[in-house]
């Protein structure tokens, strides 16, 4: 049974960092691709980054490059999100997924709030 719970968000001022993780039982993460997506209040949810399985390529929305680093530890099974620099508008809902033969599975999503 695959299992996404999301840990380490929490209030921010503007140019401060956060890690965020999501543990991740059901299936490996160094044979999946995995993402992490936002939903920030009143808009849709968007896709903020990307690691595939073999190879661990990795891709960003245009508005994190630089500043966000997605990564994850195989041993640990867990996907992290490396945040830097956050800005007022990287505030919302933080969420894993995947993409399984089974289905799409999400986490419960963890609070990023960015304010000064």
């Amino acid at each position: 049974q695959v299992q996404l719970v999301e840990s380490g968000g929490g209030s921010v001022q503007p140019g401060g960092s956060l890690r965020l993780s999501c543990a991740v039982s059901g299936f490996s993460v160094s044979t999946a691709a995995v993402s992490w997506y936002r939903q920030a209040p009143g808009k849709e949810r968007e896709l903020v980054a990307l690691i595939t399985g073999i190879g661990g390529s990795t891709n960003y929305a245009d508005s994190v490059k630089g500043r966000f680093t997605i990564s994850r530890d195989n041993a640990k099974n867990t996907l992290y999100l490396e945040m830097n620099s956050l800005k007022l508008e990287d505030t919302g809902v933080y969420y894993c997924n995947v993409r399984r033969v089974s289905g799409t599975y999400w986490g419960q999503g963890t609070q990023v709030t960015v304010s000064s």
